[in-house]
């Protein structure tokens, strides 16, 4: 497996903060990123205890640019609202580097979940748009914060969907999949899909709430990847 320098954006947060410590238990050198770089590191400390003082570990924590900055690969794992500031704060450094959105636009009323209306359609395209030359890739959108932070070694029931335009990028990101769930993600097609994708996290969040579970998704039909 390739290891990767990482940065997560919003690694401060729930799934953020899952996600860094599965790709730096997998090998991967990640560098959380927050507008707070004091949170920022306070985060990959804790992530650093959880994953002992094996030297093959390395997190680190920093501010948002910075992180961007020292990456060959950025997570964008912050909350819809502000997303977009974000994006077009850190174009520039994002330029030519793979980018990859698990942002989910979701609405909360008293009916429950909800995908929000994108103007662009999703939040990976509008990130695209922000920053056009950015290798754009939606995945990991499904995955629980719960399950992320959880004791199993890998989330062996669940699958990660990947979209993307640039071959290569969601080839990345296919495996990168590997350190959450222990094989390759699937190929789910083009950017556009991420319309679809993103919203459907809203689906999962009902069934979570109705049967009082932590669901995740399988496709069920492939042959094993």
């Amino acid at each position: 497996m390739t290891a990767f320098r990482l940065a997560v954006l919003g690694g401060t947060g729930p799934q953020g903060k899952g996600l860094a410590y599965r790709f730096a238990k997998a090998g991967h050198h990640v560098v959380i990123g927050s507008r707070d770089d004091a949170r920022a590191s306070a985060a990959a400390t804790e992530i650093a205890a959880r994953l002992g003082q094996d030297p093959a570990h390395i997190i680190t924590g920093a501010d948002n640019n910075s992180a961007a900055e020292e990456a060959d690969v950025v997570l964008l794992a912050v909350p819809f609202d502000g997303h977009a500031a974000l994006v077009e704060s850190l174009s520039k450094r994002l330029v030519g580097k793979v980018v990859i959105s698990c942002v989910n636009p979701l609405g909360f009323d008293k009916r429950g979940p909800y995908g929000l209306d994108v103007p662009d359609g999703s939040a990976a395209e509008e990130a695209q748009r922000i920053a056009p030359d950015a290798r754009m890739v939606g995945a990991f959108h499904h995955l629980s914060a719960v399950n992320l932070w959880g004791d199993a070694d890998v989330l062996d029931h669940e699958d990660v969907l990947v979209c993307g335009d640039d071959k290569d990028a969601k080839a990345i990101a296919i495996e990168l999949s590997r350190a959450i769930t222990g094989r390759d993600g699937i190929d789910a097609g083009a950017l556009r899909l991420a319309r679809q994708l993103e919203p459907l996290t809203a689906v999962l969040i009902s069934i979570n709430k109705r049967y009082k579970v932590r669901s995740g998704l399988r496709v069920s039909g492939l042959a094993e990847h």
